[in-house]
């Protein structure tokens, strides 16, 4: 469905009962990403959450109405969270998902619940990580001046960053399949304002490690062993920085153990979850 937010419509899916505790998961990919990988990761939740899943704006199928800054997407969050009769909620996500989910935290702590983080950082220093990762490992070669086009935010079309895309995604997986790989490229929606605006605007600014000896929610961070991106020294960095928080590292994963560990990443967060928000297992079958 389409909802007006903050002046823009965002495309918008809501699954389980309205009696259940509101989860808000926001996808990764700040011009890559949809809300599909989210509802594959957190809807099976929908049987004791209300399970909220969009397109920030810029991205996906949602209307393109800058500023595509952290503060705007996470006043679209919030507006999502009014929008849905809720008081406080679950805020989830993956890779630059993440960062918003964190942003949220950070700026409502008293609209929080819990928070899920996957494969994610507090800062923008894993851009240095990442570049060394990507000169050791002996997968793919690279093409660095593509390679700086993208992560300097410099893309110069749709299409130009759906190519860029396809050179970068062998580095994700633990172990990568091709076929798996290309499917995932062509099934993506490509947004390259948005992605230079985060990377461009955004990133430069990013660090919240100061901010987060502050919250009280609970907190899970999960990564996967092999992320190239996001490592797991990044999450490592979050959990000791949040007091109570858990660290999850899935060992025969990379950027993603949603999927490729699904069925304990399910448990995982479910576990969380339900010691987290204990209203969550009362909701009505």
């Amino acid at each position: 469905m389409r909802v007006p937010i903050n002046g823009a419509e965002l495309e918008v899916e809501v699954f389980g009962s309205e009696d259940g505790p509101l989860l808000i998961a926001h996808h990764g990919g700040g011009g890559i990403g949809s809300l599909a990988e989210p509802r594959a990761t957190f809807g099976p939740l929908a049987d004791v959450f209300r399970v909220l899943v969009f397109d920030a704006r810029g991205c996906g199928r949602s209307e393109a109405v800058p500023p595509f800054s952290h503060a705007q997407w996470v006043a679209d969050v919030d507006a999502l969270r009014a929008w849905a009769g809720a008081e406080r909620c679950v805020v989830a996500g993956g890779s630059y998902g993440g960062f918003i989910s964190l942003e949220y935290a950070v700026a409502h702590p008293d609209r929080v619940l819990a928070v899920v983080l996957r494969d994610t950082a507090a800062d923008a220093t894993t851009l240095d990580l990442a570049r060394e990762n990507a000169r050791r490992q002996t997968r793919v070669p690279i093409d660095w001046e593509h390679f700086d086009r993208y992560w300097g935010g410099t893309v110069r079309s749709d299409a130009e960053l759906k190519a860029l895309w396809a050179e970068l995604i062998p580095l994700y997986d633990h172990d990568y399949d091709a076929e798996r790989s290309a499917a995932a490229v062509e099934a993506g929606i490509y947004r390259h304002e948005a992605h230079n605006w985060c990377f461009q605007h955004n990133m430069p600014a990013y660090d919240l490690k100061a901010q987060l000896p502050a919250l009280t929610c609970p907190v899970l961070v999960t990564v996967g062993r092999t992320d190239w991106v996001t490592p797991v020294s990044a999450a490592e960095t979050i959990a000791d920085l949040v007091p109570g928080a858990q660290l999850v590292v899935f060992e025969h994963s990379g950027h993603s153990p949603q999927v490729e560990e699904r069925e304990l990443f399910q448990r995982t967060v479910r576990a969380f979850l339900l010691e987290a928000v204990p209203e969550a297992g009362k909701v009505p079958a």
